[in-house]
């Protein structure tokens, strides 16, 4: 894998061609999304270039974030984002400062966010409270990976971007089959062409690896499921509006999340 400044003239290459495929398209909502990206990327690049520190402050930023984006969906009540929001971040700083320590760190997180309802004496919807904040915790774990995988979290980024694009393309374009009721406006013609699309992404930035062809070929298809199922639970089409035409920033990572997830387990 090569460094963060020896990916970046690639990344521009990409942003380039996407943005020539977006426009051709005349789609508002590709357009959007490539200009979310557009900004995304050089704050990306900025972050892991600065070494672990900037890894370590971008990571705690979305974590933050994409958790508050979490607990409005699902209803928890202030003090159980709050602190949810604030063990998910504490997570990739932990990976950071003291690595050795991360196992410790999330039991605490865990721990934590579980036993605000109880502390609340919340009778009657302490167990859900507990258990939509633990899972949270699980879910936005895998930010780490940022910290933890070096460039190889910006080619991972990179690739699940470009395959999120490319299987909207594709779905579109080819039809077919619909992936799962859990989404189905997506289809399996889409999942191919954004693993095709997402693979080529790897290759051409040095990352094709057993872990992390797996990492993008299955987290981000899945990711990308996980969180409709949680958006239907809660009855919303997005995290957050606050995107203009993209929802919320969650809405965004879910296929990095999971992706992060298997290349830090198989990695």
């Amino acid at each position: 894998m090569t460094g963060v400044a020896d990916l970046i003239p690639f990344l521009a290459a990409a942003l380039a061609l996407g943005g020539v495929a977006v426009a051709l398209s005349r789609r508002r909502e590709y357009v959007l999304r490539w200009c979310a990206w557009a900004v995304a990327v050089p704050v990306v690049v900025a972050a892991l270039s600065a070494g672990a520190v900037g890894a370590a402050v971008l990571a705690a930023a979305v974590g933050a974030v994409c958790a508050a984006e979490y607990g409005r969906l699902t209803r928890l009540p202030r003090p159980d984002r709050v602190v949810l929001a604030g063990a998910v971040a504490a997570l990739p700083v932990a990976a950071w400062q003291a690595p050795a320590h991360l196992p410790r760190v999330f039991a605490a997180a865990v721990l934590a966010v579980a036993l605000v309802p109880l502390l609340a004496g919340d009778e009657s919807g302490g167990l859900d409270r507990s258990c939509r904040g633990v899972f949270g915790v699980v879910w936005f774990t895998p930010l780490i990976g940022v910290v933890l995988l070096g460039p190889a979290a910006l080619a991972v980024f990179a690739a699940v971007s470009v395959a999120d694009i490319a299987a909207s393309f594709g779905g579109r374009l080819l039809g077919g089959p619909a992936l799962s009721p859990l989404s189905p406006a997506k289809r399996w013609s889409g999942v191919l062409t954004g693993t095709v699309a997402g693979l080529g992404t790897l290759a051409l930035l040095g990352g094709f690896t057993p872990a992390l062809v797996i990492a993008v070929a299955f987290g981000a298809p899945v990711g990308d499921l996980l969180e409709s199922m949680v958006k239907r639970g809660a009855e919303v089409k997005d995290s957050a509006s606050w995107l203009a035409g993209a929802g919320g920033l969650l809405d965004r990572l879910d296929s990095l999340l999971l992706a992060l997830a298997l290349a830090l387990v198989l990695g």
